[in-house]
């Protein structure tokens, strides 16, 4: 019997390629036979199959796509279809919904799970956006639903200031407008990961001085900050509503409602980088156990299934 086989697409900086390596050994030591670097960009469907770098990526027993920054709509129509086929992590179902900032924050609400106030108009509704920043107290964040690293997030601070937007906005071709409302925290915010279900790594970010984004690509730095019972509850909940394998969560305190919020879930949550683990922030190696964990456990029930079948 051949031994079982995982694809994997992992991004290679900030540690990556090393993080790849562990779990390419670990998966080893368990009999399972890893190929890597299958970047969809690279792969051809035609007759039934997707082939991507000589592997026929539906002959895999699982797929680890595990790359954020490179997501083109090319990749992610072959993974969505990928994923009707063989299981992927994550499976695209609950990707697609993380991807999309509204789309999560509705349903996490849904669930009676605490998100920032939020409203969604069309890109003519001037009236609901007037009417969202006066709820709002004032003040709202606009947000691309896609997109990640803080990119394209603006603060309005006043109905003067979103008349002034508004000219530019409506020149753009957005169908629609997601906007938040502002909350008042202390600039910083907890990073929790989760895989398949349980916390395996926490850390704080804090956004540098005169600015209140705490993403890393907005300049915001790290720190060793260890979660409540409560955070870790709230994060795996978040997951669990998602349908999400693997997570990382962000939270931050409201300090004039007094609790928690889930501003964010974010699909491929990095690893600590060299740098980051040199602070103290030592959770890579609980996180790879927890994946591996999960792969193969994601294998064999694949493999339960066809011998179901053939039996």
């Amino acid at each position: 019997m051949a031994a079982p086989h995982v694809g994997i697409w992992m991004y290679e900086n900030g540690g990556g390629k090393a993080i790849e390596q562990k779990l390419v050994h670990a998966l080893a030591e368990r009999g399972i036979q890893t190929s890597t670097g299958l970047n969809l960009r690279d792969a051809r469907a035609q007759g039934g199959s997707i082939m991507c770098n000589g592997i026929a990526m539906e002959k895999l027993d699982t797929f680890l796509s595990y790359n954020a920054g490179q997501q083109t709509q090319y990749q992610l129509y072959l993974y969505q279809t990928l994923s009707e086929t063989i299981p992927t992590l994550n499976n695209y179902n609950a990707f697609s919904i993380a991807e999309d900032k509204f789309r999560t924050s509705h349903l996490l609400s849904s669930q009676g799970i605490v998100t920032p106030d939020y409203r969604l108009c069309h890109k003519n509704d001037m009236d609901g956006l007037k009417s969202a920043i006066r709820d709002f107290g004032g003040k709202l964040v606009y947000k691309p639903t896609d997109g990640w690293g803080g990119v394209g997030i603006v603060k309005i601070d006043s109905e003067q200031a979103l008349d002034m937007l508004m000219p530019f906005l409506s020149r753009t071709d957005l169908r629609y407008f997601y906007v938040e409302r502002f909350i008042n925290y202390d600039n910083t915010d907890y990073r929790i990961d989760i895989v398949d279900g349980k916390c395996v790594g926490c850390y704080g970010r804090k956004a540098p001085k005169d600015d209140w984004k705490t993403n890393i690509t907005s300049g915001g730095s790290v720190f060793v900050r260890e979660p409540s019972d409560e955070v870790v509850d709230i994060a795996v909940k978040a997951t669990k509503t998602l349908g999400l394998e693997i997570a990382g969560v962000d939270l931050i305190y409201d300090r004039e409602r007094e609790e928690y919020v889930v501003l964010e879930v974010n699909t491929i949550p990095a690893f600590a980088t060299p740098e980051q683990e040199a602070l103290g922030i030592n959770f890579n190696h609980s996180k790879i156990s927890a994946m591996v964990e999960l792969i193969d456990k994601t294998v064999q029930r694949k493999l339960s299934l066809q011998s179901a079948k053939v039996a």
